[in-house]
């Protein structure tokens, strides 16, 4: 950002000679211009020229670019879009659209932000920065190879580009090239000693081999280097470094069984306030993940077996009006691979549904035939589903590859997607949301950057509670008379996080049958096919779309959106 900030500066230093009184010119606009003015500073100054009405065209652009960057370090990005775009009208330049793009970037606007990169580059000479920033751009959307392609032309322009390597690395490492992700960091850290950033991003990759005491030392020492000394770059978002650091630290922490140490790291991230995306997200797991640890009294020897793959002794005891029964052992030569599995069907006080408790056994016995320990709950109230959910949260820390499946009413509430126990009751004056289980919560609770997690919700039945709502005046705003909302809408910060596939029993805000048989025809097709040996998981979701698709004539697509970073088998091949 820094070169492309010095066209302006050269810019900015003509405008004084415009007809303004003099001790404006003197005063406030090196306030405006200048990139280490603190940020209200520099918006009053700026905010003051524009009063002054003496400036028109590239001038006047000059002066709304330097505001958009006064609300860039205050992380007040729709600010940003607003001058950065007043600036492009006026006189459109390289340094306005790549500002403009990285704020679209922070608000997870990627396309916009890629749009704005392209018009960048289009407009001047090439600009390793630009490059750089776009790659950002590829890697939100998961486009990997796309973002190391911009990564390496932004290094060919400066190879001492110590972000440039960082985010290479964290693409490569999302490829599951984790040598060269560890190479490229490494780089990054011989170049900059005193960055954090890549410190915080080589957490990660020992935290991927394994490797927890070398994680929690790199965070540490992250951690050490943000409190120290703030980033002092324009473009990093506010807190976005510390935030990120001790969610990482935190998550290494958990890893090891050091619960206390865990549960403080997850306090001090939620204690700093958030302005971008990705720290936003960051917040939401570890909200998830501190009321996970601080539930659990012992912590576990580093060395010692997961409990996730140890047997059960004796079943759980039955839970009313349902029963959950605890995780049976998987072989430990495939690694920890687990999975949740809730059929809920008899409600009480809405539409009771036939078949999703065959459909949870169904899918449920095809996945322990590959060896994986399920967690698996039928008819659940909504204290048994929230208990399930959140042991199976927390042992999922330790696994390899997690997969969630669910059948049975499921519901839209303000662009959030929430799963209905069968205890499920509106009252009047009582809050909607209070009596479901948030969707993004189990998401959320996921998404750690180091695990394979497969998500499928046979749950977008007709709306169960259209009665209830109107009868009891809820204020919230429940969705049309079906299913569940896209992704895209998840809510809160929360994202499709890399190594992540989601899958609808049909496309969002349509509805699914429940079946005139035993089963519904997508949980049907899915147990028939998830067990196939050699079947890479999206092909098998594609036999699954297309036998429904034939069974219902039509009637109902499967939907699915992923961001998996290869070929992820269930079945070994």
């Amino acid at each position: 950002m820094r070169r492309l900030l010095v066209a302006l500066s050269l810019l900015a230093a003509t405008l004084w000679s415009a007809p303004a009184a003099a001790q404006a010119r003197n005063q406030l606009g090196p306030l405006c211009t200048t990139d280490t003015t603190p940020a209200d500073q520099m918006i009053d100054a700026c905010n003051k020229i524009i009063a002054l009405k003496v400036f028109r065209g590239e001038q006047l652009a000059t002066i709304h670019f330097w505001r958009a960057v006064g609300w860039n370090k205050k992380g007040d990005y729709s600010k940003v879009i607003t001058d950065a775009t007043e600036a492009i009208r006026l006189q459109p330049s390289q340094a306005a659209y790549n500002l403009r793009g990285s704020a679209y970037y922070d608000k997870g606007d990627y396309d916009i932000a890629i749009a704005d990169f392209d018009d960048a580059l289009k407009l001047g000479p090439p600009s390793g920065t630009i490059f750089h920033n776009r790659g950002n751009a590829w890697r939100g959307k998961h486009d990997y190879a796309k973002a190391i392609a911009d990564y390496d032309m932004a290094i060919k322009a400066d190879p001492k580009a110590a972000f440039s390597f960082q985010n290479r690395g964290i693409s490569k490492q999302a490829l599951g090239d984790l040598d060269g992700a560890l190479a490229d960091i490494n780089q990054a850290i011989r170049l900059d000693p005193s960055l954090p950033q890549p410190l915080i991003n080589r957490t990660a990759i020992w935290r991927a081999k394994g490797d927890l005491d070398r994680a929690i030392a790199d965070g540490s020492e992250a951690i050490r280097l943000a409190r120290e000394k703030p980033p002092a770059n324009i473009m990093t978002p506010p807190n976005s470094v510390l935030i990120s650091g001790y969610t990482h630290r935190a998550l290494a922490f958990e890893a090891k069984g050091d619960y206390a140490s865990a549960r403080e790291d997850y306090k001090a991230t939620l204690a700093i306030v958030a302005s971008d995306a990705g720290s936003k997200a960051n917040q939401a797991t570890a909200k998830v993940r501190l009321s996970l640890v601080t539930e659990t009294s012992a912590p576990i020897p580093r060395d010692a077996p997961s409990p996730a793959t140890q047997p059960t002794a004796t079943p759980a005891p039955q839970q009313k009006p349902g029963a959950a029964q605890l995780p049976s052992p998987a072989p430990a030569a495939r690694g920890v691979r687990m999975a949740l599995i809730i059929g809920n069907g008899a409600y009480a006080h809405v539409k009771a549904l036939a078949n999703p408790a065959n459909d949870a056994r169904a899918v449920a016995k095809s996945l322990r035939d590959i060896g994986f320990t399920v967690s698996e709950g039928i008819d659940l109230d909504r204290s048994a589903m929230q208990k399930i959910t959140r042991d199976f949260l927390r042992e999922a820390a330790r696994a390899q590859v997690a997969v969630v499946y669910y059948a049975g009413h499921g519901v839209q509430v303000d662009g959030r997607n929430y799963l209905i126990p069968i205890d499920v009751e509106l009252k009047p004056g009582t809050a909607m949301t209070e009596a479901m289980i948030d969707m993004d919560t189990i998401m959320a609770g996921l998404d750690d950057q180091v695990r394979t997690n497969i998500l499928i919700f046979d749950a977008c039945r007709n709306n169960p509670m259209a009665q209830q709502v109107a009868s009891a005046g809820a204020n919230r705003a429940i969705e049309g008379v079906s299913g569940l909302a896209a992704p895209a809408s998840l809510g809160s910060g929360v994202t499709l996080g890399a190594g992540t596939l989601i899958a609808f029993a049909t496309a969002p805000g349509q509805v699914a049958l429940d079946g005139e048989g035993a089963n519904s025809p997508f949980s049907a097709a899915l147990s028939r096919h998830v067990g196939t040996p050699g079947l890479e998981v999206q092909q098998m979701l594609t036999r699954v779309r297309a036998e429904v698709v034939s069974s219902t004539k039509n009637k109902q697509v499967p939907w699915s959106n992923s961001s998996l970073l290869g070929e992820v088998y269930l079945a070994e091949k």
